[in-house]
């Protein structure tokens, strides 16, 4: 009998805790986190305000340093890495959507996307950018600005920029938060069909409940602890 090819773990999280300083004293954010997130995989990150997602979301993608504990991203443990080794390991295996899109208003619609790709000395990079673009359904909108494009067309411009260096991990923080609900649902479609298409990790944190249900697993975020909620097989979304 045939071995099946073991399913890489992307983040491997071990005892993870997050304190800060405030005014009051140190505040502890995140408390013990036990974590494992498979290669291809997508997770919802859910819970009440203020209850340490976009902070576990950050420390998970590099972009902060924990106080206790360990990250590993596809093996390499972000705890003992330094910002510029953090921010070259962002580059080889992270993308990011964001919320407020962050697109870069001085670039066209096919500038911002090809950016990340040309930062990696991607020759192809025009090119992806344009198959990307026409993936989320703006070819007609290559030479558009962001401030010419409205919040979903922003997204999909964010979301097509976040492939374009194509990231094995794509972190998303609330990313049908500035978006009516026509246009959430396009997201989210979009979101699902290239993380199945492009094989990425899907990492995301949501205030919405429709969006966290097509994701494979549900973790619930409650005074800085994490849980389980569900973990199911993911259906192709109903929107």
């Amino acid at each position: 009998m045939e071995s099946q090819t073991a399913i890489e773990v992307a983040i491997d999280v071990k005892n993870l805790t997050h304190t800060v300083s405030s005014k009051t004293g140190d505040l502890t954010i995140l408390k013990g986190i036990d974590l494992e997130i498979k290669e291809g995989e997508s997770v919802a990150i859910v819970g009440a305000s203020g209850s340490g997602k976009s902070t576990l979301l950050g420390l998970l993608a590099g972009l902060d340093v924990n106080t206790q504990g360990d990250i590993a991203l596809y093996g390499h443990s972000l705890t003992t890495l330094n910002e510029e080794k953090r921010a070259l390991l962002r580059g080889q295996y992270v993308g990011f959507i964001f919320q407020s899109f962050h697109l870069l208003p001085s670039l066209d619609a096919l500038e911002n996307v090809m950016l990340p790709a040309e930062l990696k000395g991607d020759k192809m990079a025009r090119q992806k950018a344009l198959q990307l673009l026409e993936k989320v359904g703006l070819s007609h909108r290559l030479t558009h600005y962001p401030r010419q494009l409205s919040g979903g067309e922003q997204q999909r411009v964010a979301i097509a920029r976040a492939f374009a260096s194509e990231p094995k991990v794509l972190f998303a923080d609330e990313p049908t938060g500035n978006l009516d609900e026509e246009n959430g649902k396009i997201i989210i479609k979009l979101l699902f069909e290239l993380n199945q298409s492009e094989g990425t990790t899907l990492v995301m944190v949501t205030h919405d409940n429709h969006l966290a249900t097509q994701c494979d697993r549900q973790l619930v975020m409650s005074s800085g602890r994490l849980q389980e909620s569900s973990q199911d097989n993911r259906k192709d979304p109903v929107l």
